[in-house]
């Protein structure tokens, strides 16, 4: 094995300038990615092609998955693709008495490497994930239920960016301090100076909790693996049960890299339940565990908020997505920009829009004038003819995760008048797949009963067009919404300078991520790694921000060590 200080010296020749190039990024919020986004681009300089990506991930169906860690005393795994097809795959159970002390050995050695070398380790990691795209394309698609080409960017090079994003904030964070040893020195008049040499050293806090998600494991995943890992500490993946190969490959990507480069490769280890067994709540709370990243349901977020009180907790939760229409110029390009938004993965995002606030006397557009009924009306033939055709239907949609998708979407029907019919979707290559078109309700917001509707998240391909006495109501709501319900996303269409002011005031007072008169081709439920922020840390949607410095700061502390000069 290669000594860690040589290969640092590669890889600082391959990624020191992928590194520099994301710190300068997320100080100026550009636009760039290292991925590539198009699946085209793969094939050369050793990265799976389409072909090769397919085969690998064939490769894995109906075997086991040994990723020689500490402590497996058993096999389990039970994924059935929401395609249809099951996995077949099983993956090493661990006994966590043997795999969290064997995960801490690690730690003195990898906090001593410094800042940047972890740093350069976590971009390898990154790097051989690139590569292999084709492959973790596959992988989340048929643990999420995305479409193909939705789960090549989404959980390819998307996913990537959040954690190079993670990787560049993790090292800005720790080199506020300089490294090594500082001198100090205090006049004392006649007297001879107060003399002192310090030095200064991040230090991880300890094993790090990664909770994954059945939606969008990588996305959401790589966050805090990568901000956790690149700031000293051990971390365990405990995936979703219906979503473990992802995260089940990366950790073997990280293990692979870790050796190589001279770490103990259990600094990144993978935790799955038996069925039932539930071992996130086991996990939280041991005293081993003091950094938790969660993306979930509102109650067991709160649950890990209360409960976990020896570790740090970041959790991404629920909230009630929300899209104010006052006003356009541009009608049609807002009613395509909305159909997309609602029909992206089948409304199975975190930053999907739910509800649609819409004066009862209806709203001015540069084709005339629209009441309630109409904008309703032409929002949902828009849907329509965007979904119309199964081929491109199938392209959008994916497939539901899960029957409680399915069960939520088939109960809002009854709420209230249909303004738009949710339908079935055949898609041929997949004939078990469960693939419906979203259902738009109409409700009064002056209500109490469409109130218990609107006002509880409802995931999944379903929306409220509300009706309410004006633009001052609508924000009036809006308000009580994010403050109480939360919100991931928030947008507004208006030609009013002063709505639009009214708007973006109530999302600064109450920390919502706003987006105005998007009518082209960037949607309400899309953030840009480097640049946009997702999620604000500030309302009860999510007690963090998909990246910023307070996401990756309180993840070490800094140690000193004072020497008399």
């Amino acid at each position: 094995m290669a000594t860690a200080q040589l290969t640092t010296d590669r890889l600082a020749e391959k990624h020191r300038s992928t590194l520099d190039q994301a710190l300068d990024t997320i100080r100026t919020r550009a636009y760039w990615s290292p991925y590539p986004e198009h699946p085209k681009a793969y094939g050369a300089d050793g990265s799976l092609d389409a072909a090769a990506g397919l085969a690998a991930h064939q490769s894995l169906l109906n075997t086991r998955f040994d990723l020689d860690q500490p402590g497996t005393d058993g096999w389990t795994g039970a994924e059935t693709s929401p395609y249809g097809p099951s996995l077949g795959i099983e993956y090493p159970h661990a006994d966590l008495d043997v795999l969290l002390p064997a995960m801490r050995a690690g730690m003195g050695a990898w906090r001593d490497a410094g800042a940047e070398t972890r740093a350069l380790v976590c971009l390898e990691i990154l790097a051989r994930i690139s590569a292999r795209t084709h492959e973790f394309a596959h992988a989340v698609m048929h643990t999420s239920g995305q479409a193909f080409m939705m789960a090549f960017q989404a959980g390819g090079p998307h996913a990537q960016d959040r954690g190079l994003e993670a990787v560049a904030y993790a090292y800005a964070e720790q080199t506020r301090t300089p490294a090594g040893r500082a001198g100090w020195s205090k006049p004392q008049g006649k007297r001879d100076p107060l003399e002192l040499s310090k030095e200064f050293t991040p230090v991880g806090r300890g094993i790090a909790l990664v909770i994954g998600c059945n939606t969008f494991p990588t996305w959401n995943g790589y966050p805090g693996l990568f901000a956790s890992l690149a700031t000293g500490n051990p971390v365990l993946v405990k995936p979703h049960p219906r979503a473990v190969l992802p995260l089940a490959l990366t950790v073997k990507v990280a293990r692979e890299v870790l050796a190589e480069s001279g770490f103990d490769p259990n600094l990144v280890a993978l935790a799955v339940e038996r069925p039932g067994e539930g071992i996130a709540k086991t996990l939280a709370v041991r005293p081993e565990i003091r950094i938790i990243d969660y993306t979930g349901s509102t109650a067991f977020g709160d649950w890990l908020e209360a409960n976990a009180r020896q570790a740090l907790v970041y959790t991404e939760k629920a909230g009630v997505n929300t899209v104010v229409v006052d006003s356009t110029d541009d009608y049609k390009g807002m009613l395509a920009n909305l159909a997309f938004s609602l029909s992206l993965y089948s409304g199975q995002m975190c930053t999907t829009p739910q509800n649609l606030l819409i004066p009862r006397d209806g709203i001015t557009t540069d084709q005339g004038p629209r009441s309630y009924d109409e904008v309703v009306a032409d929002l949902a033939a828009a849907v329509g003819g965007l979904l119309g055709d199964d081929a491109r239907a199938n392209g959008l949609l994916g497939a539901l995760v899960n029957p409680d998708v399915k069960a939520r979407l088939e109960a809002a029907a009854g709420l209230d008048e249909v303004a738009l019919a949710s339908r079935e979707v055949v898609n041929p290559e997949y004939p078990d797949a469960v693939v419906r078109t979203p259902v738009i309700v109409k409700l009064d917001g002056t209500k109490p009963d469409a109130e218990a509707a609107y006002f509880s998240e409802c995931f999944g391909p379903v929306s409220f067009a509300v009706s309410v006495d004006s633009t001052a109501d609508a924000l009036e709501l809006l308000r009580r919404t994010v403050r109480e319900k939360g919100a991931m996303t928030v947008g507004a269409y208006t030609t009013s300078a002063d709505t639009e002011r009214a708007v973006e005031e109530v999302c600064l007072e109450e920390s919502a991520q706003l987006s105005l008169n998007l009518t082209g081709g960037v949607y309400v439920n899309q953030t840009a790694a480097f640049s946009d922020f997702h999620g604000s840390g500030g309302n009860p949607a999510a007690n963090a921000a998909l990246c910023d410095g307070a996401f990756v700061s309180n993840r070490f502390r800094v140690v000193e060590v004072r020497r008399q000069a």
